[in-house]
């Protein structure tokens, strides 16, 4: 798996990207939006029961 850090700098980080709905990659994405501190709409996202159950985790923890 490749990562992409970005370090220091006083500028804030924007924008959107396109991703394709692939099935290994929707879940670490999701997880990956629990930690920003701002909305994140995520689209596209396959229909997979450990999605589902994810969220259904996340929304009833809040």
């Amino acid at each position: 798996m490749e990562k992409f850090r970005v370090y220091g700098g006083q500028s804030r980080l924007s924008g959107t990207v396109t991703i394709s709905g692939a099935k290994n990659a929707a879940l670490p994405i999701l997880f990956a939006s629990i930690l920003a501190t701002e909305p994140v709409k995520l689209t596209n996202v396959p229909e997979l029961k450990d999605i589902e159950t994810t969220l259904k985790i996340y929304v009833n923890s809040e």
